[in-house]
């Protein structure tokens, strides 16, 4: 089974929103060609035959030729942390504590569910993010065989981590994942990480360090969600869990974190001298009212941010555009300050950033040589209205509905409110339904 198929095609009287450096865009007018997998063409039209001199020097056979109609192409948002195939748990055990709500209900539900159901509930989250405009995610979760399967099936690209912790698989195992998942596709990637602090022993922790030295593989983790966590970290180790992980080593080949809220001068020196990336969650960490991130600090300090939406179990929307939203208002009331963490910022957190934590810097902007990761954007709607600024439109009033069309790798797999990749929604929704009901049984 596979996506929609990859073609040779032309975008034309399109609007185009290109990175020029850090968090500065502009929107050009004109044409972006792909072919294959890859953009081979950026422009406004009058300069294309360099593209041919560059090639075969025969002319393009075009399978599709799209009219823009004066709509807009992005770079597709990056989802960097999400657990996708929770969202058998979407709207099951709301309203409840970070530590209640996995103790009590979340861990016992995952451990009835089997590796067939991973797969198709996998499916129903990427289809959800196409139509967000997300065209890659970063997953730590069970079964890490079956998203691969899922999103090589679907034409979907995703990088995950290792969610090993004391009850769920092993260092061999993590090692095997490691292998397998990266060798299984060119849209599948697999980075070290655990799970967090308070579910991981120490040894096993000092064995995923380890591991990252071998492979020379970044580490990420969930670390800092909560004050609680924080705590009893201390009390456990006499340190923060950011100091415990440095101390172990576990950052020499870099990598990061996720949520990062309760964070202290020594945790962001650390983050800043390494270069980490914090991975803010600002839906998850208000719903489970775990708190606000320091957005704003850690830019101000160089610390890379990237954005998640977190599992469907603890958000429960797999949206971008909220996320992005939450992000920068968020961290205006927290800074108390409207200048806060402006939109190009947030952009650039939701695509590039979340592009380089990912290991995909091939997928990181709309620019000749990269990978064909795009979404168009409708623009012939009234919250796109007017034109002042399509960046802030973006972030601040832009929405699902907007996205028109969403391309990987260079396949359209969803357009239109349609998908094409392989799968019949109706019979994803009934497998996700069954799964659902028999696991809750």
């Amino acid at each position: 089974m596979l996506g929609g198929a990859r073609m040779n095609v032309r975008f034309y009287h399109a609007k185009i929103l290109q990175l020029q450096e850090h968090n500065q865009f502009t929107v050009t007018e004109g044409e972006l060609w792909v072919r294959g997998d890859t953009i081979c063409y950026v422009g406004d039209g009058s300069d294309t035959e360099r593209v041919f001199a560059q090639g075969s020097g025969s002319v393009i056979l075009w399978d599709r030729e799209i009219d823009v109609q004066g709509n807009l192409l992005i770079p597709g948002f990056k989802n960097a942390h999400t657990h996708t195939a929770m969202t058998f748990l979407r709207s099951y055990a709301d309203d409840l504590p970070l530590q209640e709500w996995l103790e009590q209900q979340i861990f016992p539900s995952e451990a009835r569910l089997g590796e067939e159901d991973a797969y198709y509930l996998n499916v129903l989250g990427i289809m959800e993010y196409l139509t967000s405009g997300i065209t890659s995610n970063c997953d730590m979760y069970l079964y890490p065989m079956a998203h691969a399967r899922a999103s090589a099936d679907c034409g979907f690209r995703t990088v995950q981590v290792s969610g090993l912790n004391n009850f769920t698989r092993s260092i061999s195992q993590l090692k095997e994942d490691y292998h397998m998942v990266n060798a299984f596709s060119e849209l599948t990637g697999f980075m070290l990480g655990f799970h967090a602090e308070y579910t991981t022993s120490r040894e096993l922790m000092e064995q995923v360090a380890e591991l990252s030295h071998t492979l020379k593989s970044p580490v990420f983790m969930h670390n800092s969600e909560t004050e609680r966590e924080v705590a009893e970290c201390r009390k456990r180790y006499g340190v923060s869990p950011t100091k415990l992980m440095e101390d172990m080593g576990m950052f020499d080949m870099g990598g990061g974190a996720y949520h990062c809220i309760y964070f202290n001068e020594e945790d962001m020196e650390i983050f800043a001298r390494r270069s980490l990336t914090a991975v803010t969650n600002p839906a998850s960490n208000l719903k489970l009212a775990s708190g606000i991130a320091p957005v704003a600090e850690f830019l101000k300090r160089g610390i890379p941010v990237a954005i998640g939406t977190d599992g469907p179990a603890s958000n429960n929307c797999l949206d971008m555009f909220r996320e992005m939203f939450l992000a920068t208002g968020l961290a205006k009331v927290r800074q108390k300050d409207a200048t806060s963490v402006p939109a190009e910022e947030v952009l650039y957190m939701a695509t590039a950033a979340g592009a380089y934590a990912m290991g995909l810097s091939d997928c990181d902007c709309l620019a000749e040589g990269k990978k064909a990761d795009i979404v168009m954007i409708d623009l012939k709607q009234p919250n796109m209205q007017p034109e002042h600024n399509l960046v802030k439109n973006l972030v601040y009033s832009g929405s699902k509905q907007n996205v028109k069309l969403t391309m990987v790798n260079g396949r359209i797999i969803y357009e239109d409110q349609k998908f094409s990749m392989g799968f019949e929604p109706e019979e994803i929704y009934r497998r996700a339904n069954e799964i659902a009901a028999r696991l809750k049984a």
